[in-house]
């Protein structure tokens, strides 16, 4: 929360306790043990801007009915701080507090002061947490569930590192296994039909258009020279060729995305560097694997989840799960996260207890791990679901996404709902200039203060040396209203930190355009009254930084004109 806030609810609890104290001195109160109280925002403005329970809670305590409490804690309340302006007691004994004019006028001092920082603490101070997103099969282009991965995870990335978290971000490129086993037969069969041979694709091989492109060019570089050679140094060769490419390509795609990685994990790496062995050598050691089968198993049911599993199929070839251990405890151990964050899709839900169970056998705490699960997106336009482009007429992956919509309205859109629920992309609404666009209503609520502070600007009308009486001015329910709302945006990007949704700060910064819009239709901003315009000017000063620093965090355009 604002430091603000937080200083005039800790005040707040002290002066409570204090006014306890001294009637307890002065004889309205008898002597007792401090009961334990709680202060809260009443969802309802009439009831102050905070409220207490503490006649309630000490009537035992104290021996009186809560009314009478209450009115000795009001009788010998200290105003001293400055922040409270007065209190009143309503109905059984609630005590209400309200704020002064000092408090709005500090709070937007701060927000002003603080600039590109306001909204940034140190909550996660000295944690380190690596976010893992994306990390999409580089067998072929992206789809429209990693466009969306790609979107909460980064984002959510940018609001821990806010929240004072030291953050990395990775993609782990599945670049060894079944898929690359897939990848290569798809290649193979592809450039032997380009080399004039007579061979069906399989029907569980990829039939991607970009299998058959990769196959052409390389045949046009080599011509048949690996069409008479041994089958694995011709797939060696074709994925050496085409797995670079493909990696290039969704590194540029996630680029032109605004997306960028501090680091691309390799698969093969944990083979090459004896990593997966490791693994297996450890579990075997710690006793929690047998043989059935001429297979071998991990004894998962014994850690948390509802069956064995398999470590090592018969044919001496791991499974899939037993690399990705070696993956977590590569975060986990050998680099030293305190925190390693998966973005997954909806079917990965088996997931988590596989992987859990792994990482608690290993002695590893397994609450270091922590899965976000995301649902798919369907596309709609005109209420229809749609599969194809309408340009192109392809099905839709991320590249072909951001020939509909804007990038900003693709990152903004994929954040408006809390991951785990299903999201319905309107394409229409997301192209749209409109006040019915989200991310269109946010930036023009920007760049109109943009254009007001330049008017006056231009009349001559400065506000650097606005004091706490111009800004007392402030003070219609429009107003109040939206320096509240600025004061919560520290507090806001905690939340979303500790749950890991970033949807929390796009509602946010919604909000606070709605709040702004319905300010400016209330009020003019520059009137005949000097005083009165410096401290609405230095209100919407206020307002064009928050929404500044939350569309940067987004990585969303922040437009001074539109």
């Amino acid at each position: 929360m604002s430091k603000i806030v937080k200083q005039t609810e800790n005040k707040l609890y002290n002066a409570i306790v204090n006014a306890v104290n001294t009637a307890i001195g002065n004889g309205d109160l008898p002597e007792a043990e401090m009961p334990k109280f709680i202060i809260e925002k009443p969802a309802d403005k009439k009831n102050g801007d905070f409220s207490s329970n503490i006649a309630m809670a000490g009537a035992r305590a104290y021996h009186q009915a809560p009314r009478a409490i209450a009115e000795a804690i009001v009788k010998n309340f200290s105003f001293d701080d400055g922040y409270i302006d007065r209190c009143e007691i309503a109905g059984p004994g609630f005590i209400n507090f309200y704020l002064s004019d000092k408090y709005y006028s500090d709070i937007l001092k701060d927000v002003v002061e603080s600039g590109d920082s306001y909204g940034r603490s140190d909550y996660g101070e000295g944690k380190r947490i690596l976010v893992e997103f994306v990390s999409a099969n580089p067998t072929g282009p992206m789809h429209i569930g990693n466009a969306r991965g790609g979107a909460i995870g980064d984002c959510l990335a940018s609001v821990l590192d806010a929240a004072g978290y030291d953050v990395q971000r990775e993609f782990y490129i599945n670049d060894a296994g079944n898929q690359i086993e897939k990848f290569a037969t798809s290649l193979e069969v592809r450039y032997l039909q380009e080399c004039g041979r007579d061979i069906e694709l399989p029907e569980d091989a990829y039939h991607g258009a970009d299998i058959t492109a990769h196959a052409r060019n390389f045949f046009e570089e080599v011509g048949d020279k690996y069409a008479d050679c041994d089958s694995q140094e011709r797939r060696d060769a074709l994925v050496a060729y085409a797995l670079p490419k493909n990696i290039e390509g969704l590194e540029a795609d996630l680029g032109k995305y605004r997306i960028k990685y501090d680091k691309w994990f390799r698969e093969s790496t944990l083979h090459n560097d004896g990593s997966v062995k490791a693994i297996i050598d450890a579990l075997k050691e710690k006793g929690v694997t047998y043989e059935l089968d001429g297979a071998l198993w991990f004894k998962a049911s014994e850690f948390g989840n509802d069956k064995d599993i398999v470590l090592i199929r018969a044919n001496g070839i791991p499974t899939y799960i037993v690399p990705d251990i070696a993956y977590h405890y590569n975060k986990l151990v050998t680099r030293g996260y305190d925190k390693a964050i998966d973005v997954l899709g909806a079917d990965h839900h088996g997931y988590i207890p596989r992987m859990k169970a792994a990482l608690t056998a290993l002695g590893i705490d397994a609450d270091r791990l922590d899965i976000v699960i995301m649902q798919m997106v369907r596309l709609v336009s005109n209420g229809e679901t749609i599969k194809l482009s309408k340009r192109s007429g392809k099905a839709i992956t991320l590249n072909t996404l951001l020939e509909e919509v804007p990038i900003d309205a693709a990152r903004f859109f994929f954040n408006l709902r809390e991951p785990n629920s299903h999201f319905d992309f309107d394409l229409e609404l997301a192209a749209k200039q409109s006040s019915e666009n989200p991310v269109y209503y946010v930036q023009y609520a920007h760049a109109r203060i943009c254009s007001i502070i330049k008017k006056a600007k231009d009349e001559g009308i400065d506000i650097s040396n606005v004091n706490d009486s111009v800004l007392n001015r402030l003070c219609t329910d429009e107003e109040r209203e939206l320096i509240s709302h600025l004061a919560g945006l520290t507090d806001e990007i905690i939340n979303a930190a500790k749950i890991y949704d970033p949807a929390k700060i796009t509602h946010y910064v919604i909000e606070l355009a709605t709040l702004f819009h319905k300010f400016y239709n209330a009020h003019r901003v520059v009137t005949d009254d000097r005083e009165l315009t410096q401290a609405r000017l230095y209100l919407c000063t206020a307002v064009k930084n928050t929404i500044k620093n939350i569309l940067v965090m987004l990585k969303v355009d922040v437009p001074e004109s539109m």
